[in-house]
């Protein structure tokens, strides 16, 4: 008997307690076996697919809210398109590129000539740095566009990384030559050694050299065109590795040399005057720096002259100044009487023989015949 009169509880027997224990596991295990079962019934959940133009989906959920007509076209183009891999391509996705794109085109094309429009006002640039300036200004116009379009896209690049190495070994194969002569060109106008404007010496394909004025720079190629009006596209690259003659590049004066030659008994201090007097009536010649004759040597017929003047407009041609300085010589020389000489020969024939009977015979039918 206790001390405040109550039995004590009864004592659970151990082997009780372990079956309760058992028994709660094996129901544990049974259960999570029915849940695999389930699972495995079910198959595999579905994975979700993602666009690879965000944007496109973002767009698609704009239209919805303010037109319903509007989001039932977009949800019938969303639904034609297939999946690769976990990336979703559908027509909507395509139509919101090609919109992008040519916003992209829309926009550079019109900041790319505002540009060039206020460039063009700036009177503190010459015409070379005016151009760097333009062809500047439109690849980070274009690399700026280009970005915003790719940011309003919100195209996940990882989802082409399959193509990007196949991709960039061909654009890098394919466009080297283009990068090569946009780089020249820029090279050319930053040291001012070719500019719109140069006159150039140009050859043809059968050699034959011209002269040429550059017309504009472009992106791969100059376009210099002829006196007979024949445009040249040259690569900027050629122009880096390939000697070019330049008649304008520091100074647009141009010397101008017209060889003559007068017989020996002409009054040479005459003929200096009349070459002088022939530049001096000739318009496109300066008369600063002045023109020169110089003696250049005693010939087989000929005391030979060589005129040399200067003129500032080489692009309106050479060979026509030279002509022009021609005839007006031929014309004071005709007045004056001083002769212009051609080759001569003397044919001397030995007597023999055969020669004097030849003559003989050639004389006695001259006298038959009269």
């Amino acid at each position: 008997m206790s001390a405040l009169g109550e039995n004590p509880p009864p004592e659970t027997p151990a082997a009780e307690t372990g079956e309760g224990v058992d028994g709660a596991v094996a129901e544990a295990d049974g259960a999570l076996k029915d849940a695999g079962d389930a699972l495995a019934s079910a198959g595999p959940a579905p994975q979700a697919t993602e666009d690879v133009v965000a944007g496109a989906e973002a767009l698609k959920g704009v239209v919805a809210e303010k037109s319903g007509t509007v989001a039932g076209i977009i949800e019938q183009l969303d639904n034609f398109g297939f999946t690769i891999d976990e990336t979703r391509i559908s027509a909507w996705s395509i139509l919101v590129v090609i919109m992008v794109v040519l916003g992209v085109i829309v926009f550079a094309r019109i900041f790319s000539k505002m540009a060039h429009s206020a460039l063009g006002r700036m009177t503190r640039f010459d015409a070379s740095q005016r151009l760097l300036a333009e062809k500047i200004a439109t690849i980070a116009v274009w690399a700026f566009a280009i970005l915003i379009g790719i940011d309003m896209l919100g195209i996940d690049l990882t989802a082409l990384a399959v193509f990007s190495g196949a991709f960039g070994l061909a654009i890098g194969f394919g466009l080297q030559k283009t990068f090569g002569n946009l780089l020249a060109g820029i090279i050319l106008l930053m040291d001012k050694s070719i500019k719109p404007g140069d006159v150039i010496s140009v050859a043809d394909t059968a050699g034959n050299e011209g002269f040429g004025q550059i017309r504009k720079i472009g992106i791969r190629a100059i376009s210099v065109v002829t006196r007979d009006q024949t445009e040249y596209l040259i690569p900027n690259e050629n122009l880096m590795i390939n000697q070019v003659v330049n008649w304008s590049y520091s100074s647009r004066e141009v010397r101008v040399k017209a060889p003559v030659g007068v017989s020996y008994g002409s009054d040479l201090d005459l003929v200096t005057k009349l070459l002088y007097q022939a530049v001096a009536d000739t318009p496109r010649v300066l008369d600063n720096p002045k023109p020169r004759v110089n003696l250049m040597g005693f010939g087989n017929s000929s005391v030979d002259f060589e005129l040399r003047f200067w003129i500032l407009d080489p692009e309106e041609g050479l060979s026509n100044i030279r002509s022009d300085v021609f005839m007006r010589i031929w014309q004071l020389f005709k007045e004056h009487d001083v002769e212009i000489p051609f080759p001569q020969r003397d044919l001397n024939l030995r007597h023999n023989e055969q020669f004097d009977q030849l003559v003989a015979a050639i004389g006695q039918r001259v006298d038959k015949n009269s």
